[in-house]
């Protein structure tokens, strides 16, 4: 018979960060919300959600280690469980939460609709059936694995084994699995759970009352918006099911030539369908559609009206995102060169500096060809009145305290454990990313001014807010990497500060750590579009001339 025990307050930090995530985004709705309002509230609690739905803490469950000096694996009832049922249940419970936090009607009287809402009428056709085909091949992955036998580990010896017939793993241990039969069982009943609770979310984002705020056509396209960020995060959830299926599956066979490393056919396909969800295209409110032609890149460069110097601005968008995502691509070129210390790997922290360094080079080199093209020392000056928003500042300074206070506890961590001090290194880095951020800002605020008639409606200032917005951003985005880079590679120091006595599942530094990376990197994406809307176009089709 199954059964396991669960620690009597598991249930109290998830009820705590559901509260907390429920006045997030109430916050975000407060008073009568208007479409952009309702646009930034979908936008995190998609954000939130597919944070919540990571299966990476299961990747290697059912997998029995055999070295004890390697981090287990989810085996046992206490530990698959949790493993699978938090991000299930947690992305679920964001969507639902996304719906519950809008406001009542508060008019004195309400509209009602005599038409019964029925899910097929918001329902993203094409993205539904891409979602049933995900869950079809998750549940084929599944039962496959269903009819695997279950491998014994090999313990390792001190002294391996000799002879031709053994290669160099044999005495390293051989990694074995349990029956097959119980790891299906524990992921087809998640994929059963999450089938279930994204119909009943379905239901609940048919049945929401419409909101005062927006017409009928607004309402009925932020049903399909809610239903759109669902179906995209669940179809990933069932794509990580089926690679925990792969992996299992793609285990060696323990004996005289096991390989302790396998390709795991089913996980590339997760990583492409997460792609593929993360691209997938959201739809746009109806009263938002005028504003967004209007401040999107891709209508700036078609536009002819668009001056030269924003031309150069809105196609440094694409080249920074290409220059933070060169070096992750090219490090297994350069990571081998990267030396630990203390006993802990530098790549990470070092990866985020060149990623968030190489960003502030290309905003400096497009201001610096700006300036060239279209620079004049004699214009007048067209400083904005505020360069930053005080939301994007209070968020920057907070990634800085929560960096420091990271390194602050790192410190005296690994002063506790007698280990090896990194926070020097740490600093070192973020010293030298902070100087190249700030000869960034240094060269938006001094470079020659643009000159033509554009200068004259604010295109000067609003180029030079563009970049100030980037350059914070970046800098925000990196010391929270950073952060998030000194929890996730000091297990020991922070485990003498926090106490964890599950060696299975991660502790609390971890969590945070992966939750502080994670938060970096949606915030390295988040686009100026609002900011876009400032630049002046040139009805005439007189453009910005270049000056020597």
């Amino acid at each position: 018979m199954l059964s396991f025990n669960l620690p009597p307050l598991v249930l109290l930090g998830p009820l705590i960060g559901a509260v907390l995530v429920y006045l997030f985004l109430r916050v975000q709705v407060w008073s009568a919300p208007d479409a952009k309002s309702v646009e930034s509230h979908g936008l995190w609690v998609g954000i939130i959600g597919w944070m919540a739905s990571s299966l990476q803490a299961a990747m290697n469950t059912g997998i029995l280690k055999a070295n004890p000096s390697v981090p287990g694996a989810p085996v046992t009832p206490e530990q698959i469980f949790p493993a699978l049922a938090w991000p299930v249940v947690a992305a679920l419970a964001v969507h639902a939460l996304g719906q519950w936090s809008y406001p009542a009607p508060k008019a004195p009287r309400r509209y009602a609709e005599l038409t019964v809402r029925r899910i097929r009428d918001f329902l993203p056709r094409r993205l539904a059936w891409w979602t049933a085909g995900i869950f079809g091949y998750a549940a084929v992955a599944i039962i496959r694995v269903g009819s695997l036998p279950a491998y014994d580990p090999v313990l390792p010896t001190s002294a391996p084994p000799q002879g031709p017939e053994y290669n160099g793993y044999a005495g390293q241990g051989q990694d074995g699995r349990i029956p097959g039969c119980e790891l299906s069982a524990w992921l087809g009943g998640s994929l059963l759970v999450l089938a279930i609770g994204t119909w009943l979310c379905l239901m609940l984002i048919a049945h929401r009352r419409q909101l005062e705020a927006l017409d009928t056509n607004d309402n009925r396209v932020l049903r399909s918006i809610a239903a759109n960020r669902l179906l995209r995060t669940v179809a990933t959830i069932a794509a990580g099911l089926a690679a925990i299926a792969g992996n299992f599956a793609s285990l060696p066979q323990p004996g005289t030539t096991w390989q302790s490393s396998w390709f795991n056919l089913l996980g590339l396909a997760n990583i492409i369908v997460l792609l593929v969800m993360w691209w997938w295209k959201v739809p746009v409110l109806s009263s938002l559609q005028a504003d967004r032609k209007t401040t999107s890149a891709a209508s700036l460069r078609s536009d002819p009206g668009t001056p030269g110097a924003a031309r150069i601005s809105v196609s440094l968008g694409p080249v920074v995102g290409i220059a933070g995502i060169l070096p992750l691509i090219s490090m297994v070129i350069w990571a081998g060169y990267i030396p630990a210390t203390g006993g802990r790997p530098l790549i990470l922290p070092v990866l985020v500096a060149v990623m968030a360094t190489s960003v502030l080079l290309v905003i400096i080199g497009g201001e610096l060809l700006t300036a060239r093209n279209y620079g004049n020392s004699q214009a007048p000056g067209n400083w904005p009145q505020r360069a930053l928003s005080r939301g994007l500042l209070a968020f920057a300074v907070v990634a800085a305290a929560l960096w420091t206070v990271a390194v602050i506890l790192t410190g005296i961590g690994q002063a506790l454990v007698n280990g090896a001090a990194t926070w020097p290194m740490d600093l070192l880095i973020a010293v030298g990313v902070s100087a190249v951020g700030a000869a960034a800002i240094l060269t938006a605020r001094f470079r020659r001014r643009i000159s033509g008639d554009m200068a004259e409606h604010g295109l000067d200032s609003a180029l030079r807010a563009i970049a100030m917005y980037r350059i914070v951003r970046t800098l925000a985005a990196f010391f929270l990497a950073e952060a998030g880079a000194v929890l996730l590679t000091n297990p020991e120091a922070w485990g003498t500060l926090i106490p964890w006595s599950d060696n299975i599942a991660p502790g609390p530094s971890m969590l945070i750590g992966a939750l502080l990376a994670a938060t970096a990197v949606v915030t390295a994406v988040t686009p100026v579009r609002s900011l876009l809307g400032r630049i002046p176009r040139n009805n005439d089709d007189k453009q910005s001339q270049p000056t020597s």
